[in-house]
């Protein structure tokens, strides 16, 4: 009986550690098991991308008008299903010369899927980016940053780089405008990727934000590049 009660608590100890393993691991925006994953460039230079996640959506326009009076290029992850409902803002966002990165098809938590779903995921996503005329490299964000297995292996095996990112202000409904732009300004760094909620709900205090924060970052001697090149720096 002892040696049954021993064995079963190693094993729940076992389970326990495995468990918050994964969460850790799940949750992780620097390390995944699989292929390249990235959350900022390790560099000097003042340089920093700005990535907006989600949409397209009837929202697109107002953030394609803010970043062109910005004259600053941004990284938009795309949601395929997204894409395939707005295919005339899929279009605007490359015709305005912004790069576009691959955020699932159904903005689904990428995590105990299978093999099958990954690809599904990607390469319908893949799909309907190639419909809107963009021609540049397609770099992927994991929705909810969350990935354990299968998503890395997946893009390991098809030389796909995972990007994650280092700043992220918060932009729920309590944020502000002011909180949103100081957060980000004490937080950005050299190499920096911010990632800024602009297309949906509560979105407009976050939009509301760029001209600021790209006027301060400015001001500090920062340079805003698309994440492609900020890889290439």
């Amino acid at each position: 009986m002892r040696r049954w009660l021993v064995g079963g608590a190693l094993t729940l100890v076992v389970v326990v550690v495995l468990a918050i393993g994964g969460y850790f691991l799940m949750n992780s925006r620097t390390y995944q098991l699989a292929g390249r994953l990235v959350d900022r460039v390790d560099t000097t230079e003042k340089v920093v991308a700005l990535t907006l996640d989600d949409g397209p959506t009837a929202r697109t326009p107002d953030v394609l008008k803010v970043l062109a009076e910005a004259a600053v290029p941004a990284t938009f992850y795309l949601v395929g299903s997204d894409l395939a409902a707005n295919p005339e803002q899929g279009k605007a966002i490359a015709e305005a010369g912004h790069e576009i990165g691959n955020h699932t098809y159904t903005h689904r938590r990428m995590v105990l899927v299978s093999s099958g779903t990954v690809r599904d995921e990607l390469e319908r996503t893949d799909a309907e980016i190639a419909k809107t005329g963009y021609q540049g490299p397609i770099t992927f964000r994991p929705p909810y940053g969350k990935k354990l297995w299968s998503l890395p292996e997946y893009l390991s095996d098809h030389d796909r780089t995972t990007v994650t990112w280092d700043v992220e202000p918060d932009s729920g409904k309590a944020a502000s405008t002011d909180d949103i732009v100081a957060e980000t300004i004490r937080e950005v760094r050299p190499g920096s990727i911010v990632l800024l909620h602009v297309m949906h709900e509560y979105g407009a205090t976050a939009l509301a934000a760029i001209p600021r924060i790209v006027s301060e970052l400015r001001s500090a001697g920062y340079r805003f590049v698309t994440v492609s090149d900020l890889l290439t720096s």
